[in-house]
C-alpha cells in the first residue's frame, strides 16, 4: 500500500475480483484520492455499491461518461452532466471534508477530454431566506443551460409563474418550487411532476449545470467567427452565436471552448489510480478509440465544404490507455492493477472467490 500511495511507479497485484473493493478501500487515505476505473458502466456502479459498505456511501462517487461518443452529433442527457460537474466541483472545491474519497470511473470517462475548467462552474444556489432577485436566479438558470418551458416534466428544466420558480436540478429524483415573498425565498420544496403534490420541505437547493460547453459571451464569439469561415456549417454557428444551444454542440468543444483536460489533470498530489481487471480495460479501450476516430472522420470534421479548412476536432477524441498510464505516473500519482492473472512481476494475494449457487 505505501509503495503505490508513493507515487511514480506501476504495480500489479494478482488478487480475485472479490478483492477488488477491499484492495481500494485500503488505499483511501484522508489528503488524496483513489480512482477506480473499470471497464463498464455496470462494474463500476456495482464496485462503488460495495465500497459504500466498507467506507462510507457518501465518500464514493461515480464518474458517470457520456452516453454518446466525443463526436456524435448528439449531446449527452441532462442528468449525466449534472453529476459530472456535481463530482468534479466536488473534487477540486469540495476540500478535505466533502471531497470524494473514492471516484470509480468507467475506462471511458478516464480516457474522453473535457472542457478545462469545468470544476470551476458554480452551480445555482438557494436557501429559505435569501434575498434574491427573481430575474437574477431566472437568468442564472439559463446560463447553466436550464430549458425554460410551461410545467417542468424533465431534468433540466425550469418553469416561471408569478413568484413561484419550479426547478428539476439533473441531480434530483424530484423537482422544487421556490415561493418568493418579494425577493426573498419564503419557501423550498420538492414536489411531484405526477399530480404536483408536495413531497417534502428543504432549506436549499443546489443546481448544477446541465451543459459541458455553456454558451458564454466569448463561445458566442467563436461560433459567430466560424459561421463566416465556414459557410457549409453557418447555420449551426449561426445559432450557437445568437445563444441557442444546439443538439452535439459538445463535440464543438475543442474550438468554441479552447482547451481540454483529463480527470486525471484534476487529481490532488499523492493520489492513485487503480484498474481493476486492466485486460478488460485494455480491450475496451482499443474499441472505444478506433470507433472515436471512425466517427470523428465522418462527422464535424469532415463536414467542411470545398476550399474550407478543415475543422480540428481531434483534441476532443478519447486518448488511448497507454497515453493515460503514462501520464498517471508522470505526474507523480500511484497506478495499480489488479489483474486475475498470475503475471511474472505482479504479488499474489492467495486468496480465492467464494463459488457462487446456481
Amino acid at each position: 500500500v505505501e509503495q503505490v500511495r508513493s507515487g511514480g511507479a506501476q504495480y500489479s497485484l494478482n488478487t480475485p475480483a472479490a478483492l477488488h473493493p477491499f484492495v481500494t478501500a485500503a488505499l483511501v487515505r484522508e489528503d488524496a484520492v483513489v480512482v477506480l476505473a473499470t471497464a463498464t458502466i455496470r462494474q463500476a456502479n456495482d464496485l462503488a455499491e460495495a465500497l459504500g459498505t466498507l467506507i462510507p456511501a457518501e465518500q464514493v462517487s461515480v464518474f458517470q461518461p457520456w452516453e454518446t461518443l466525443p463526436h456524435e452529433r448528439l449531446s449527452p442527457r441532462a442528468d449525466t452532466v449534472g453529476r459530472r460537474l456535481a463530482v468534479l466541483r466536488n473534487l477540486v472545491h469540495g476540500g478535505v471534508e466533502n471531497r470524494p474519497r473514492v471516484i470509480v470511473a468507467p475506462i471511458r470517462s478516464l480516457l474522453q477530454p473535457q472542457v478545462k475548467g469545468l470544476a470551476d462552474l458554480e452551480p445555482v444556489h438557494v436557501k429559505t431566506g435569501q434575498d434574491v432577485e427573481l430575474d437574477t436566479l431566472i437568468q442564472g438558470l439559463a446560463d447553466a443551460a436550464y430549458h425554460r418551458v410551461d410545467l417542468v416534466t424533465n431534468r433540466g428544466e425550469f418553469a416561471v409563474r408569478g413568484g413561484i420558480v419550479d426547478v428539476f436540478a439533473p441531480t434530483d429524483d424530484h423537482p422544487v418550487r421556490i415561493e418568493f415573498w418579494g425577493d426573498t425565498v419564503d419557501e423550498i420544496r420538492y414536489f411531484s411532476v405526477a399530480d404536483q403534490r408536495t413531497i417534502e420541505v428543504v432549506d436549499e437547493m443546489t443546481a448544477p449545470g446541465c451543459r459541458e460547453l455553456l454558451l458564454t459571451d466569448e463561445v458566442r464569439a467563436k461560433a459567430e467567427r466560424y459561421a463566416q469561415s465556414h459557410p457549409s456549417l453557418s447555420e449551426l454557428f449561426t445559432k450557437i452565436a445568437n445563444g441557442h444551444a444546439v443538439e452535439g454542440m459538445e463535440s464543438l468543444a475543442p474550438v468554441l471552448a479552447g482547451e481540454m483536460e483529463l480527470l486525471i489533470d484534476l487529481l490532488p498530489e499523492g493520489s492513485v489510480v487503480v484498474m481493476s481487471d486492466p485486460e478488460r480495460i485494455r480491450a475496451r479501450a482499443a474499441d472505444l478509440v478506433a470507433t472515436s476516430e471512425e466517427f470523428l472522420a465522418a462527422s464535424w470534421a469532415a463536414a467542411a465544404g470545398a476550399g474550407e479548412a478543415p475543422i480540428d476536432l481531434g483534441s476532443a477524441t478519447f486518448h488511448g490507455l497507454d497515453e493515460v498510464r503514462e501520464a498517471i505516473v508522470e505526474r507523480g500519482l500511484g497506478l495499480l492493477d489488479i489483474t486475475p492473472f498470475g503475471l511474472d512481476d505482479a504479488v499474489r494475494v492467495t486468496a480465492e472467490d467464494v463459488p457462487e449457487y446456481r
